[in-house]
């Protein structure tokens, strides 16, 4: 990864985060949180790791859905070539994490 690639994928992070958080007017996307966005080399696609407090199958139909808009403005805020194509995936590292730290909890509380 190349420091040009990781401040691309830090821009897209932050700019898709804040127009998630304040233009988007989905009631189906409450409380997101854009946890990282890894743009490919070329720019074609962006695959854009997500959270939410919210039912995540609502919030990921309802991110799908504004996909159009969220594009639009990111290239009215971003100077890039192209603008990637945005796919949304729940980013599932948070709860496992979670479930790690319950389980070794869980092992100190039998001891």
């Amino acid at each position: 990864m190349s420091i040009k690639n990781d401040r691309i994928d830090s821009i897209v992070q932050k700019e898709l985060s804040n127009i998630i958080a304040n233009e988007v007017k989905n009631p189906n996307i409450k409380f997101v949180t854009v946890t990282y966005a890894d743009v490919t080399n070329d720019l074609s696609y962006a695959k854009v790791y997500f959270t939410t407090l919210g039912d995540k199958d609502k919030t990921l139909k309802g991110l799908n859905s504004a996909k159009g808009f969220i594009r639009k403005t990111l290239a009215d805020r971003v100077e890039l070539r192209h603008i990637p194509e945005l796919e949304f995936i729940y980013d599932e590292s948070i709860e496992y994490g979670k479930r790690i730290e319950d389980k070794i909890k869980e092992i100190h509380d039998n001891e």
